[in-house]
């Protein structure tokens, strides 16, 4: 479809901004209607900005999925930290999502310091409300945020049940200005699909791995080939798994290959969905040493 502007089209540019594991990629995935960030219960999970693209009738909105905000141990996590930075800096407005009356965190005052800096305006969101029957917790919490920042709006919601994201919506749409459109209608998301398909391995990875290993998982698709066999159009997927240390390949791979057969079904399955053909996908397990640290490993990952 064309992409040409409309006379009265609307676009903007949006963070999506928080701490780790506050349900910031779940939330893309509601706003776009469609699964364009994997998602995770572990920490960290999102490493690269992902973008997600919401196009109603004369405006669209693109999303940027940032990494969680958090004190680097590695190269891998300045490279994230890094990340934040950057999106925060060319978007129009930004959403910072918080899932817990715990309190506001330091990482989070940080976020509102670089908005800020960048004079954007922020939406505040606080997820996961189907979990506390209490909604007085809910009133204290957005009690304590409005003394932090001049927010734009406040909305309550779940990313997961759906529960306040058309009012989100109507919040997030206001910030549209005149503009073309920067990206088809019908398109969604800016990733490859090798690198969809990546991320779908690493995030069955992530589903299925105790915690010591997922941190220091990194996959690459070296190849995506389609052929015809009979009627049936095959695709065919070659990924290398890459982990730190010989006892992690062990568990990944598990016994008589069991893991690692888990973790390519389910994977495949869902490329399956995804891109509407039969998928064979062959997944190898690979051993990069302190990759995390390695800036030169770590570009031919992807994280650069």
């Amino acid at each position: 479809m064309s992409n040409e502007p409309k006379s009265t089209s609307k676009s903007a540019f949006i963070a999506i901004i928080g701490l780790p594991n506050v349900g910031k990629s779940t939330l893309l995935n509601a706003l776009v209607g469609h699964k364009v960030a994997i998602v995770s219960d572990k920490p960290q999970t999102t490493r690269n900005r992902i973008m997600g693209v919401c196009t109603r009738e004369d405006t669209q909105i693109v999303f940027i999925d940032t990494p969680g905000a958090h004190r680097p141990r590695t190269r891998l996590g300045d490279f994230m930290i890094k990340t934040i930075g950057e999106a925060v800096s060319g978007v129009d407005a930004a959403v910072l999502v918080t899932d817990s009356p715990r309190g506001i965190k330091p990482e989070e005052r940080n976020l509102l310091d670089r908005c800020s800096k960048n004079n954007l305006p922020v939406v505040l969101v606080i997820n996961k409300i189907d979990t506390h029957d209490d909604k007085s917790i809910l009133l204290g919490l957005i009690s304590s945020w409005q003394k932090e920042y001049d927010f734009s709006a406040i909305v309550p919601i779940s990313a997961l049940t759906g529960d306040g994201i058309e009012e989100l919506n109507r919040e997030i749409f206001k910030f549209a200005f005149e503009s073309p459109h920067f990206f088809s209608d019908d398109m969604v998301s800016d990733q490859p699909e090798r690198v969809i398909s990546a991320e779908l391995i690493r995030e069955k990875i992530l589903l299925f791995m105790r915690d010591e290993v997922p941190h220091g998982i990194a996959v690459v698709v070296e190849s995506m080939k389609e052929r015809q066999s009979g009627q049936t159009a095959i695709l065919d997927v070659e990924a290398n798994i890459f982990c730190e240390r010989e006892s992690h390949k062990g568990i990944i791979i598990g016994k008589c290959g069991s893991m690692l057969q888990k973790i390519g079904k389910a994977a495949r399955q869902e490329m399956e969905s995804l891109f509407g053909t039969k998928v064979n996908l062959q997944c190898w397990v690979k051993v990069k040493e302190d990759w995390r640290n390695r800036q030169g490993i770590m570009g031919g990952f992807g994280y650069r």
